[in-house]
């Protein structure tokens, strides 16, 4: 659109016909036009602007209002038209409100949007002072517009892979492959690209089971990143939730044909699509930011702001949407439905889900208003549901302290696994990782499964560079190194960054591969980050999430397909065939710990020198050594289609030192011979030596390493 569209637009008058139901919010088509509703409880005013192909606007008043609700029928309307929401007001900013007719607005509930901020400026809703007066700038034409959409048929056939089955994979649409050498180079950065046979052979065989994408709801660069002449990558600047990000999307306008293409393809080969939400901020930052969308329409309804009309920050981006007020509890339920039934998407992982849990700003509830309805909804109940259990305020981080439908990213589980084989801590609160983290989620409501476990993930170094840097190196942000965290709990082995040292990489992959065998033999949902099964690196930087604006989509972080190691990504596939064909590591229940109905335990703890750890050698930091005898019995485990299977027990030994020699664990009640089937100092994880060894025998490691013995088949049980 050009600069000058809104002056010359011509203002009607017209109003649309009576409608008098107040929901659904959003356009909905209907026999001879378009119905649309909107909230906007403190107007006396709200038009619909249609805006043609040329920019020119025409206005229409909506006639009736219903429990602060805006609505009407505008006849003629139909899908494909392009529009937004003028209201008008109080503009009263010291309580709040911030109507501004001179701004153009998005509709909340629109499932499509179209077009780019152009100068920002205009977008601005006040003179200077935030405080101060209303801006008479129009914002038409640099600002985004709403597009009506046909109503679709739901999506309902998916694969429903049970928690505990599960094993996630972390992708960003447009980086995975942006130089991807199998996907067509138009297809290449998005939606279908991720659809293409080559990318869904890959997860498939990798042994993913489902894919979680960086946020898809359409969004746009904040205003801080912008000047520096930066684009937001990630995509955590909402400006539509329920609108897939256009700029995903092969053909302009397709977006939402090719997001169901895209989900219907993975669900055709038995794998699940999460989509990372934002619920708690959006694209419009602080109050001395844009209105764009809910800012011109109800900010005291969707923002937290304090008693002077300034925005509470629980995020660290501007603004906090408000969870308890009811429309923002509607706003988040209908989207989320939207997407788990039209958009065929199987559950959601929520970006700093804590600040959805704190009424105006207060102390964290697991039982606030917007988790109950999320939990206690007919269609999202039955989605998997995961937390980021914690805000940008030390009061957010509630990791642990969600409900009972809520799986949970575990961050104490990466820092522990990462200090643990960088040598910098002991076996105790290792232990607790590798079995779930019961400490942290009480057993009696809660399931290992809900302890979603990473060692990486987007937020952070990659697996190669986690090994490669001591610390980060973020100079392309712009930002002089202020952004990304600085506890990363890495090594680099001699040299920071790339090095031709073949004894520094060597050390480098064996890490790597230590890590990798944690992560994919511990008890709960594992959560791979794509690249990390090949060696992706971001050259040190650990908040890769903005790129400059003029970057084309193959250039913005993309993943190098073209260097990948194979053999790492062999390794995967192996440690993830072995996860599946051990239902012990992925049992539904804790651990006992203690004797059952079969006489004996199953879990048992070991140091290396084959005897039971005690009080004392749990409190010794200096340990380096944990051997865990598994036993499989009574796990309840079933398969898909509801067969249950049996299980093995055995040994798994983790060794974080140097050169060592480990006598070989085993309880008192076994007294046969076990056989090593994985060993991480391999490049492919295959032992050596699987001949059958006796319990109590001394095994030699030459350094960091992970071993998986199981029982031989010669091998007696002996009952307590």
């Amino acid at each position: 659109m050009s600069s000058s569209a809104s002056e010359s637009a011509v203002v009607s008058g017209s109003v649309a016909l009576p409608d008098r139901a107040a929901f659904p919010l959003g356009p909905t088509p209907v026999d001879g036009g378009t119905r649309f509703a909107v909230h906007a409880p403190h107007s006396d005013r709200v038009q619909v602007c249609l805006v043609d192909d040329d920019g020119n606007e025409h206005r229409v008043d909506l006639p009736d209002r219903t429990y602060g609700v805006w609505h009407g029928v505008v006849p003629g309307v139909g899908a494909g038209q392009r529009y937004g929401y003028r209201a008008y007001g109080p503009w009263q900013p010291q309580w709040g409100l911030r109507t501004n007719p001179h701004k153009i607005l998005l509709d909340p509930w629109a499932r499509r949007i179209v077009g780019d901020v152009g100068d920002p400026d205009r977008l601005i809703p006040h003179q200077g002072d935030p405080f101060g007066a209303m801006s008479s700038t129009d914002s038409l034409g640099h600002t985004p517009l709403s597009v009506v959409t046909p109503v679709l048929t739901p999506m309902h056939d998916k694969p429903r892979v049970p928690w505990e089955n599960t094993v996630v994979y972390e992708l960003h649409v447009g980086s995975y492959t942006a130089r991807h050498p199998l996907v067509p180079p138009e297809l290449r950065g998005t939606y279908l690209g991720l659809a293409h046979r080559s990318v869904i052979d890959h997860l498939v065989g990798l042994g993913v089971t489902t894919v979680e994408l960086l946020p898809v709801q359409a969004f746009v660069t904040e205003p801080s990143v912008r000047a520096r002449g930066m684009r937001n990558h990630w995509g955590y600047s909402t400006a539509s939730y329920f609108a897939p990000h256009p700029a995903y999307a092969v053909t302009p306008g397709n977006e939402i044909a090719e997001f169901r293409t895209m989900v219907d393809a993975f669900h055709s080969a038995g794998l699940e699509v999460l989509l990372d939400v934002v619920y708690n901020h959006t694209c419009e930052a602080s109050v001395d930011g844009p209105s764009l969308s809910w800012r011109g329409l109800d900010a005291p309804g969707y923002y937290l702001l304090d008693a002077h009309g300034r925005d509470i920050d629980l995020t660290g981006c501007g603004n906090t949407l408000d969870a308890s007020s009811p429309i923002v509890v509607r706003m988040v339920c209908d989207s989320l439905r939207y997407w788990a039934d039209v958009m065929g998407v199987d559950g959601f992982r929520f970006d700093l889900a804590s600040a959805l849990a704190r009424p105006r700003g207060g102390a964290f509830d697991p039982r606030a208003a917007l988790l109950t309805a999320i939990v206690t909804d007919p269609v999202l109940c039955d989605v998997k549901l995961v937390a980021e259990p914690w805000d940008a305020t030390a009061h957010g981080y509630q990791l642990g302290n969600f409900g009972a439908q809520w799986a949970e990213w575990n961050d104490r589980y990466r820092d522990t696994v990462r200090r643990y084989w960088a040598g910098r801590s002991g076996i105790r609160e290792m232990a607790s990782r590798l079995t779930g983290s019961e400490d942290l989620y009480d057993r009696n409501i809660r399931q290992p499964w809900m302890s979603v476990n990473f060692v990486t993930a987007h937020d952070g170094f990659t697996l190669a560079d986690a090994v490669s840097y001591e610390r980060k190196h973020n100079d392309e942000n712009g930002e002089e190194g202020r952004d990304g965290s600085n506890n990363n709990e890495s090594v680099n082995h001699g040299v920071e960054g790339p090095t031709d040292d073949p004894e520094i990489l060597a050390a480098r992959d064996r890490h790597i591969r230590a890590m990798l065998a944690t992560l994919l033999l511990s008890t709960g949902t594992p959560m791979l980050l794509a690249g990390d099964e090949f060696g992706h690196t971001q050259n040190g930087n650990n908040n890769a999430y903005c790129v400059p604006e003029d970057v084309p989509v193959r250039d913005a972080w993309p993943l190098d397909w073209e260097h990948a190691d194979r053999a790492r990504t062999d390794y995967v596939r192996e440690l993830l065939r072995l996860r599946t064909r051990v239902p012990v590591l992925r049992q539904r229940r804790f651990f006992e710990g203690r004797a059952r109905s079969v006489g004996y335990p199953d879990l048992v703890w070991f140091g290396i020198e084959g005897i039971e750890l005690d009080e004392d050698a749990w409190q010794d930091d200096s340990r380096r050594t944990l051997q865990g005898w598994v036993d499989g019995s009574q796990l309840g485990t079933v398969t898909r289609t509801g067969v249950t299977l049996e299980d093995s027990s055995g040994l798994f030994v983790l060794h974080s030192g140097d050169a060592a020699t480990v006598t070989l664990a085993g309880p008192e009640w076994y007294c046969g011979n076990i056989v090593c089937v994985f060993d991480s100092r391999a490049p492919d994880g295959r032992p050596a030596d699987t001949s059958p060894m006796r319990v109590g025998s001394s095994y030699p490691v030459d350094g960091p390493t992970v071993l998986i013995f199981w029982i031989a088949d010669d091998g007696p049980i002996e009952q307590g």
